[in-house]
């Protein structure tokens, strides 16, 4: 379809004056202007789509010759911008979340998600932990929105903590956590993985998410002339409450639950302040059955959570090609075995 030139030249001046507007309050360094502009841009240009794909051709040439000093409007931004606007119907959204992020940020986003609500609760977690670009990345290739937003979880944390606290607990839950820092291979054990996250404690809290902060691994308490040793220990300081983790390396079992409301009952007793929440558990699985943990969880009289953990199970590409195939396996143990046989003929 044509485009009238009239009509295609009220466009660009309308974007024109938009632009010289927010140049004006841009030096005022304010960010939240220039998202608006891109989103108000974007929503002229989704308005005029019919006019075919020169027509957003024809808006970045003609804005570079208007403005040649104004980053940002090649023909492929301002297609970010039309994407911005289809995907944050919501002006709620767009002055709250969309223009407290940078853009890059937002075209991160706008790239890597679908839904507006999906990008909303990104935007929210972007802002309260300060995600940089590379970890917001991160964040959504571990699809950490389907493993906390929407996974089915198993805790008994309503049911024992006061409504604030009950929910923020509830929303600190993964299913499952994911250590890809972690290499999976075959015959680790507990302590090793309790090792590798102490070691990579700034990304064991990424995963764990904001307010976590870490007290100690194998943490020492003396009961009754006897020694235990809580597996890792936090504090949370948005819940304002230690947090115990226990790690099994092997599918849930009823009587874990046992074990770790004693230690709750331990850290209330010993280390929690008048002023602190009651102590929450989080027990992490290699595999967890819902059902299961539920009725485990039941009759608990303490706070705790069950969920299930990953390790990372990539290999570099660099190794790929050096590590030896089935076949090159089978005949080397074959070699082996000829080999003996000729020595043991050998020695008759």
């Amino acid at each position: 379809m044509l485009i009238n030139s009239n009509d295609y030249f009220e466009i660009l001046s309308n974007i024109k004056k938009q632009i010289r507007d927010a140049q004006y309050r841009a030096v005022l360094g304010v960010n939240q202007q220039q998202i608006l502009l891109f989103w108000n841009i974007g929503k002229t240009i989704s308005a005029n789509v019919k006019y075919g794909n020169k027509f957003v051709e024809n808006l970045a040439r003609d804005i570079k010759t208007e403005f040649p000093n104004a980053a940002g409007y090649s023909v492929r931004n301002l297609n970010y911008m039309k994407k911005f606007a289809e995907l944050i119907t919501d002006e709620q959204i767009l002055q709250a979340v969309a223009a407290k992020l940078s853009w890059t940020h937002n075209t991160t986003l706008i790239i890597k998600v679908k839904e507006q609500n999906v990008y909303k609760w990104y935007a929210e977690k972007t802002i309260e932990n300060g995600w940089s670009v590379s970890i917001l990345e991160d964040r959504i290739a571990l699809k950490t929105y389907e493993r906390q937003a929407l996974a089915e979880k198993a805790s008994n944390y309503e049911r024992l903590l006061p409504a604030p606290q009950s929910k923020l607990a509830a929303e600190i839950l993964k299913n499952p956590f994911v250590f890809d820092f972690i290499e999976k291979r075959d015959g680790i054990i507990e302590r090793e993985i309790e090792n590798e996250i102490v070691a990579n404690v700034a990304k064991t809290l990424l995963e764990l998410g904001t307010g976590f902060a870490f007290i100690g691994e194998q943490y020492h308490l003396e009961i009754s002339d006897k020694d235990y040793y809580i597996d890792l220990l936090f504090y949370h300081t948005k819940l304002r409450c230690y947090v115990v983790i226990e790690l099994k390396n092997t599918e849930f079992k009823p009587e874990y639950a046992g074990k770790l409301n004693f230690y709750l009952s331990a850290v209330d007793d010993i280390l929690k302040h008048p002023q602190d929440n009651p102590t929450i558990g989080i027990m992490l699985c290699k595999t967890r059955d819902k059902l299961t943990a539920e009725y485990a969880l039941k009759d608990i009289t303490k706070p705790i959570g069950v969920s299930e953990y990953k390790l990372s199970d990539f290999v570099p590409t660099e190794y790929i090609n050096t590590l030896p195939s089935a076949e090159d396996i089978e005949k080397r143990v074959k070699a082996k075995f000829d080999i003996k046989d000729l020595e043991g003929k050998s020695n008759e």
